[in-house]
């Protein structure tokens, strides 16, 4: 899946990204980076913001993504939001209409 994600931004078949497209192909594989993340990422790296990554360092940048992102702590986060009464619950409505407004596209069964 990685592998797969990384190719599709891939452009010239080098085994490269560009960096400016590292936030897009860390979002593609659900991680949730701020722009200052990849920033430091990059710089951790010592990668220019117009310069190329391989997939190696992908694969590093990615790691220390996804360790300090708790999918569960974000969540909790953004359904505490939405639960402005904070009764503890949020109707099945209420997340459609918050996801839509987002952006997300869900079928019934979603």
């Amino acid at each position: 899946e990685f592998k797969e994600c990384f190719s599709l931004y891939d452009k010239k078949q080098k085994g490269k990204i560009k960096a400016s497209d590292l936030m897009a192909v860390m979002r593609c594989l659900g991680a949730s980076p701020t722009p200052g993340e990849v920033q430091r990422h990059l710089h951790l790296h010592k990668i220019d913001r117009n310069a190329e990554l391989d997939f190696s360092t992908f694969l590093n940048i990615m790691y220390r993504q996804m360790k300090q992102e708790e999918p569960e702590r974000e969540i909790l986060t953004a359904l505490s939001m939405i639960d402005r009464q904070k009764r503890g619950v949020i109707s099945v409505s209420e997340l459609r209409a918050k996801l839509t407004r987002l952006g997300e596209k869900l079928s019934e069964e979603e």
